[in-house]
């Protein structure tokens, strides 16, 4: 499987300017890992764009982020399984006219509805999950690159999978998908390794999220750490003191 070298370090601490200036958007922003890193790149200083399909839910989470005193964040309510070519031109254009400019993006969205054999899969489940975690990531990257190049240093944040793990038997169009992320990612990353856009991705820890719960049902998930960890090392990522992990897959699993 084609993907990023992974590489382990200590992810330093962040201040409250680890971002400052810079917009990032955010998708699945409504998730545990996206909210979480919502959080933490508001904290840091960013202007975030919240990118989901509910706009209730998402107006809430721009008033949590109001309430931290951060930069104003900003709302782009999109549905990834359905959104065209155009929709993502169009919200490219939103944000170049709402923020001014785009300095990153994590994709943070997922679509996973449980582990089965492949003969199980009906032919629009497994459309529809390829669509959210492989066609919409290129789709919006493509879209966001004439932003991103614009500035000095931009940075485009993955959010990988153990293949070890993902590769083996039930994991369906989920695991095929996220294997096809991770090629897309080594795919970006030597396109734009001589420009000022910086391709990562992150091995996150077990975490406690709707996703591990579907997943491992007979597990107790209060036993897993929180997605703040994990949000903090996107944000890490996103910022200029991880400009020496260009193209490499932060691991910071401990034991799985």
């Amino acid at each position: 499987m084609t993907m990023l070298p992974i590489v382990q370090t200590d992810v330093q601490p962040l201040s409250e300017s680890s971002l400052t200036g810079r917009v990032v958007l955010i998708t699945g922003a409504l998730g545990g890992l996206g909210r979480a890193t919502a959080l933490a790149c508001a904290k840091a200083g960013a202007t975030v764009v919240l990118a989901g399909r509910k706009v209730r839910p998402l107006e809430a989470l721009y008033d949590e982020l109001e309430a931290l005193g951060a930069a104003r964040p900003a709302i782009y309510p999109i549905d990834l399984e359905g959104a065209s070519p155009d929709d993502y031109a169009n919200m490219a254009e939103a944000i170049r006219l709402q923020c001014g400019h785009l300095d990153g993006i994590v994709h943070a969205a997922v679509l996973f509805d449980g582990l089965r054999p492949l003969d199980q899969f009906k032919p629009n489940d497994w459309m529809r999950i390829q669509h959210v975690a492989v066609n919409a990531p290129f789709l919006l990257t493509q879209a966001c690159l004439p932003l991103l190049r614009q500035r000095d240093d931009a940075a485009v944040v993955f959010v990988a999978e153990d293949p070890q793990r993902i590769g083996k038997a039930f994991w369906g169009s989920y695991g095929v998908a996220k294997a096809a992320l991770a090629a897309f990612a080594s795919i970006l990353h030597e396109e734009t390794e001589n420009g000022s856009v910086r391709t990562h991705a992150l091995l996150p820890p077990p975490m406690r999220t709707a996703l591990r719960r579907m997943a491992y049902f007979g597990e107790d998930t209060l036993v897993r750490e929180t997605p703040d960890r994990a949000a903090e090392a996107l944000v890490w990522l996103l910022g200029p003191d991880a400009v020496a992990l260009r193209g490499r897959t932060l691991d910071i699993r401990s034991t799985d």
